[in-house]
C-alpha cells in the first residue's frame, strides 16, 4: 500500500526531522538526531535515488539532520554551508552566496509571489496486513525475508517512477524533460501510534531535479500524484511475489467490505490475527460509521467513491493519537509475540508459518504460473471502464498489476508483463477520446482519455445476509459481471497461436477479436503469454481452450464464482436468496395493503391534510409495492 502527503514550508520539515526521522515518536529536546536514533535502536535514514550524484551524495549514505533542514526546509544544496562559506571568502555578498546554494528558484522568490512552496512529497510504503503479522510473529529468517522484500519493492517502485513518471517542468509547465533521477530520503519504521506492528517506510522525495542541461527545476508533482495508485500496486505485487516465492506461500482473496474489491492476503493468516495487529483500522472504521451516518443525514444519500475517501481521511485524522517514544525492535517483537500468545495461544502462534505453507502449497498445486494475456486485457479494460467510464493509462496499468496479483497468487511473473497487458487493453479494448490537433503536439500519454465499448451493466440488487435488507450492486461487482460476460464470448473464439516445440500449430480460445477484425484475421500471439509447457501435444483446439479457461477460472476469487454467472439476473436466484427475497416481498406487500386502507376517500376534499405518520410511510423506500427491482 502506498500513500502520499505534501511537504510544505515553513514548519513541515521540522515534523519530519522530529517525528519521522526519529520513528513514530517525539525526539527529546536538545538531543541530536544521530544520538536519539542510536539510543532508541532505530535505523538511520538512508539516501536513495539516481539523482544523488549531482549533489555529491551516495546511495545508502546516512541522512543527517542538517541535510534535511537545508533540502526539505530551504530547497538548498545539502553542502550549502561549505559552498556559501567559500563564496563569502571569494568576495560574494550574503545574498549572492545564498542564491548559489539554492536548488533552482530560491524559496524566498516563490513566497514573494504569494505562493506556498512545495518542498517534496512523502511517499509512505506499508506492507500488507498479513505480511506484517508474519513479520512480527515469525522467526528471524522470516523477518529478514520480509524486510528485504519490502526494501527491494521500494527500490523497484522508485526506479519505475524515475524511468517512467518523473518529469521536471519550466516555463510555467509548457516545457518538460525527463530528469536523471530523484533525490529521496528514506526512513524505516516498525510500529504504529498504538505500539502494534506496522512495517512501513517514509520516502521523502525532494521537489527538485535536474533537466538535461544540469539546471535544477521543480518536479511535475501532479504527474507523480496521479500515478500513486499504479506505484502502490507495483510495490504490493513486487513485495508479495518475492515473499511467496522465497517462503513457499500463496495469496488468497478476502472480502473486507461487501461489494468492494477483495484484498489479497497471505493464505493461512487468520483474520483474527490481522484484526489484532490492525488497531488503527478498527478505530477508523468505528469512527467512519458515525461520520457516514451524519453524511447520509445531511445529504440524503450514501457517499460516492470520492466522498468515501474524504470521509476515511477525516476518520483517520479524528482517531490519531499522540506519538510515543520508540523502542528497540527486539523489545517490540517480544512484546508482540507475548501479546499474541496470551490472546490466541502458543500453538496457534508457533504453527502460523507452517499453516501458511500448507495453504500455499494447496493453492500452488491448483493454480500454475500461467497468465492468459488476452483474457487479462479484457478483464482489465472491462473493470476500469465499468468503474470509471473514462480513464487514463495509469488506471489501466494499476488494474493490470492487480490482475496479476489476483491471478498468479504470489507466483513469479515475466518482467514487463504488467505493461504488456495494459498496452494490450488500451490497444484492443479501449477507444481514445482525446482528439489530435494538427497545430499542437500530442499530449502526454497519462493525459490521454480513453473509454470502452463494453455493454454498460445495469444496476441490480443483491439480497442481504442474516436478515439484512438487500443492497445495490457496487461498481466493482458490475465490472466483474461485464468482464465475465466478455470473457465468455471470447472463449468460443478460436485463434491460431504459434506451436510449442515438437507440436503442430493449433488454435485456442485465449485470444481476442476486436472491432474491425474478421473471423479470418487473427491477432499475433502475445510475447508474454505463458501456455502449458507440460501439456499433451495431441490436444485439440477445444481442449486447449478449456485448459486455459480452467486456469483462469481457478484463479478467480471464490466470491465471484459461487452462484454467480455473467448474467446479472441469476445473481439472486439461489434457494437462500430467494427465501430472503420472498420474506422481503411479503413485508412490502403488507405495507402496500396498509397504505391502500389508509388512503383518503377519493371523494373527500383534496385539501384534507394527510397524517404525518402516513406521509412517512409513503416516502419510505425507493420501490414501494414492487418488491426488489433495479433502479433505472
Amino acid at each position: 500500500m502506498l500513500s502520499a502527503a505534501k511537504i510544505t514550508r515553513r514548519n513541515a520539515w521540522r515534523y519530519y526531522v522530529r517525528g519521522v526521522a526519529f520513528g513514530d515518536g517525539p525526539r527529546p529536546v536538545g538531543q541530536s538526531l544521530k544520538d536519539a536514533q542510536k539510543q532508541a535502536g532505530l535505523p538511520p535514514g538512508r539516501w536513495m535515488g539516481l539523482g544523488l550524484a549531482a549533489l555529491g551524495l551516495r546511495a545508502g549514505s546516512v541522512v543527517t539532520e542538517r541535510q534535511l533542514e537545508l533540502m526539505f526546509g530551504d530547497l538548498r544544496h545539502p553542502d550549502a554551508d561549505r559552498i556559501g562559506r567559500e563564496r563569502l571568502e571569494a568576495g560574494a555578498t550574503p545574498g549572492e552566496a545564498r542564491r548559489v546554494t539554492a536548488l533552482g528558484q530560491p524559496i524566498e522568490e516563490t513566497e514573494q509571489r504569494g505562493a506556498i512552496p512545495l518542498l517534496g512529497i512523502d511517499f509512505t510504503f506499508r506492507a500488507q496486513a498479513s505480511l506484517i503479522v508474519l513479520w512480527a510473529l515469525g522467526d528471524e529468517t522470516v523477518r529478514r525475508v520480509i524486510e528485504a522484500a519490502h526494501e527491494r519493492a521500494i527500490e523497484t517502485t522508485l526506479r519505475w517512477l524515475e524511468e517512467e513518471v518523473a518529469e521536471v517542468r519550466w516555463s510555467s509547465g509548457r516545457k518538460r524533460a525527463r530528469p536523471p533521477g530523484l533525490v529521496v530520503a528514506a526512513f524505516k519504521h516498525f510500529e504504529n501510534r498504538d505500539g502494534f506492528p506496522l512495517l512501513h517506510t517514509h520516502c521523502l522525495v525532494l521537489n527538485r531535479a535536474q533537466r538535461p542541461d544540469g539546471a535544477w527545476y521543480a518536479l511535475d508533482t501532479r504527474r507523480l500524484l496521479r500515478n500513486v495508485v499504479a506505484a502502490g500496486t507495483l510495490y504490493t505485487l513486487a513485495m508479495t511475489t518475492e515473499v511467496c516465492e522465497k517462503l513457499g506461500l500463496a495469496t488468497a482473496p478476502r472480502e473486507v467490505t461487501p461489494g468492494l474489491r477483495p484484498v489479497m492476503e497471505i493464505a493461512g493468516v487468520d483474520q483474527a490475527l490481522i484484526d489484532w495487529s490492525s488497531t488503527r483500522r478498527q478505530r477508523i472504521e468505528q469512527a467512519l460509521e458515525g461520520i457516514t451516518a451524519q453524511y447520509v443525514k445531511d445529504h440524503g444519500r450514501l457517499p460516492d467513491e470520492r466522498a468515501r475517501h474524504g470521509l476515511g481521511w477525516w476518520a483517520a485524522q479524528n482517531t490519531r493519537q499522540q506519538k510515543k517514544t520508540p523502542r528497540l525492535l527486539e523489545q517490540l517483537r517480544a512484546w508482540w509475540k507475548a501479546s499474541a500468545i496470551l490472546r490466541f495461544g502458543q500453538e496457534m502462534i508457533d504453527g502460523l508459518l507452517q499453516r501458511c505453507r500448507e495453504d500455499g502449497a494447496a493453492i500452488r498445486v491448483r493454480i500454475g504460473p500461467r497468465v492468459d494475456t488476452m483474457l487479462a486485457a479484457v478483464d482489465v479494460a472491462a473493470i476500469v471502464y465499468t468503474v470509471r467510464r473514462v480513464f487514463n493509462r495509469h488506471h489501466i496499468l494499476a488494474e493490470a498489476r492487480r490482475h496479476l496479483l489476483e491471478t498468479l497468487r504470489g507466483r513469479a511473473y515475466a518482467p514487463g508483463l504488467d505493461t504488456y497487458i495494459a498496452d494490450l487493453a488500451l490497444a484492443r479494448h479501449s477507444r481514445r477520446l482525446t482528439a489530435v490537433l494538427e497545430d499542437r503536439p500530442d499530449p502526454a500519454p497519462e493525459l490521454i482519455n480513453y473509454t470502452g465499448d463494453f455493454a454498460w451493466p445495469t444496476r441490480w440488487w443483491i439480497a442481504g445476509a442474516d436478515g439484512t435488507p438487500p443492497r445495490e450492486s457496487s461498481r466493482y461487482e458490475r465490472a466483474q459481471v461485464a468482464s465475465l460476460a466478455v470473457q465468455k464470448a471470447i472463449r468460443v473464439t478460436r485463434t491460431t497461436l504459434p506451436a510449442m516445440p515438437g507440436e503442430a500449430p493449433a488454435a485456442t480460445g485465449a485470444a481476442t477479436l476486436t472491432e474491425g477484425h474478421d473471423q479470418g484475421e487473427h491477432d499475433p500471439a502475445p510475447p508474454h503469454a505463458v501456455d502449458h509447457p507440460g501439456r499433451d501435444a495431441a490436444l485439440v483446439p477445444k481442449q486447449r481452450a478449456d485448459a486455459v479457461h480452467a486456469h483462469q477460472h481457478a484463479a478467480m476469487p471464490q466470491e465471484h464464482l459461487e452462484g454467480r454467472t455473467p448474467d446479472p439476473a441469476t445473481w439472486l436466484r439461489t434457494p437462500e436468496n430467494l427465501a430472503r427475497l420472498a420474506k422481503f416481498t411479503l413485508i412490502v406487500e403488507a405495507r402496500r395493503r396498509l397504505l391502500e386502507r389508509t388512503q383518503p376517500d377519493p371523494g373527500a376534499d383534496v385539501d384534507t391534510p394527510v397524517p404525518v405518520d402516513q406521509r412517512q410511510h409513503q416516502n419510505s423506500g425507493p420501490d414501494q409495492g414492487g418488491g426488489v427491482v433495479p433502479r433505472r
